[in-house]
């Protein structure tokens, strides 16, 4: 008898449990759109526009195997359900254009995923330059290099109102720290949630945090980590030696590429906070981190006629078994902007759901899986796996 009631206890403890996902998972997306703001109309943004309307496009197929991205369906949410509501850019070749030809425009180098994006009804506004040039981008000839526009900056925080924006994707340029703090806070005021993929600490800085929390607001960052590029190919290997029992004894990372991400990193200044964001990725998933000398990971030189492609030279050195030494050698060639974008994708998703179910400040899960300094860390396993009960309705943030 005493089995029995135990049995039958267990029994209807499981089909709770099951109700409760089940409500949740039908609460979890009461508009099937998502209204986004593109801050930065760059590479990045070119493919992730490109992504949306090739995924519209694609087969049944492509769609059930989610080919490219964590779950075509997310929450609720398809890529489909990702509506570009308002775009945001300095460049005099693209303020004032439709977004679906600013996206083609110079200097951007990205590859073309589909011919063409039909009309979307946004023209790309003026945004605040503030440090979102460097000054040695006006050295290099314009088909390579930013060309500020003339035009007058609008409101954000009134623009983002009058679109009913929901969520801002930041792509502004490596080393904006003031105007990365500009468009976090414009996000405050407007009631929108951030996702912050720039190596400016907004979502990982306690106090910013804190801000966004009080807000009511969500955010995910900081510093978009690839779908398979440089840094969680890194940590993976990184990981990898730690738990088999080798111990890292020397790495690097050296990375090169064509775009204007490239080009604006030659400016050694504005770099301070990439190189914290990537080296404490890294370091994150030792034991014991390295001394500084024996560990540099960083972009490396501007080769133009790479284009969008980017080049990872990695090398480890270890010390296994009996003290043996262990070498890997390791180049990684991506495309670099395609491979964020079904990446911020993710992202931008987990943030409606939050906005949905009233979570406010970081969201530790999407942003340590996402994100190469989240305001935790975690292995990429163990950061997935958090995901997925964040989408499930199972863990808050």
């Amino acid at each position: 008898m005493h089995h029995h009631v135990k049995a039958t206890l267990g029994v209807v403890f499981f089909c709770m449990a099951s109700y409760k996902d089940t409500v949740m998972q039908k609460d979890l997306s009461p508009s099937k759109k998502i209204r986004l703001a593109v801050v930065g109309v760059g590479n990045c943004a070119s493919s992730l526009i490109q992504g949306l309307e090739y995924y519209r496009q694609a087969s049944s197929d492509v769609k059930k195997s989610h080919i490219g991205l964590m779950h075509y369906d997310l929450g609720g949410y398809t890529p489909e359900s990702i509506e570009i509501v308002a775009a945001i850019d300095i460049d005099k070749r693209k303020v004032g254009q439709p977004l679906e030809k600013a996206i083609y425009a110079q200097p951007n180098c990205t590859k073309q995923i589909v011919s063409e994006v039909p009309a979307t009804g946004v023209t790309v506004q003026m945004g605040t330059a503030l440090d979102g040039i460097s000054p040695h981008m006006a050295e290099y000839p314009e088909h390579q290099s930013f060309r500020i526009s003339d035009a007058k900056p609008v409101d954000v925080v009134q623009v983002l109102k009058d679109t009913k924006a929901e969520v801002m994707v930041c792509y502004l340029p490596v080393g904006s720290e003031q105007a990365v703090r500009f468009y976090a806070q414009a996000c405050l005021d407007a009631k929108v949630g951030m996702v912050n993929c720039m190596p400016v600490f907004i979502a990982s800085n306690p106090e910013w945090a804190a801000k966004f929390k009080a807000a009511g607001v969500p955010i995910v960052g900081d510093d978009i980590k690839s779908q398979v590029g440089a840094t969680i190919v890194h940590r993976v290997l990184a990981k990898l030696f730690n738990d088999r029992g080798v111990k890292l004894e020397r790495t690097y990372q050296l990375n090169t590429g064509g775009n204007t991400d490239f080009l604006n990193m030659l400016n050694q200044h504005r770099l301070k906070s990439k190189k914290i964001s990537k080296t404490e990725a890294v370091q994150s998933q030792l034991s014991e981190p390295l001394e500084a000398d024996n560990i540099h990971i960083g972009p490396s030189d501007y080769v133009p006629f790479q284009k969008d492609n980017k080049l990872c030279f990695l090398r480890m050195e270890g010390t296994g078994f009996a003290g043996i030494p262990l070498h890997l050698e390791m180049r990684l060639s991506v495309e670099d902007s395609p491979n964020s974008a079904g990446v911020a994708i993710d992202a931008v998703r987990c943030i409606k759901l939050a906005l949905d179910r009233k979570v406010s400040g970081p969201l530790t899960s999407i942003s340590s899986y996402t994100m190469k300094h989240p305001p935790v860390q975690f292995s990429d396993a163990i950061a997935h796996d958090n995901v997925e009960s964040y989408i499930a309705g199972r863990i808050e943030a």
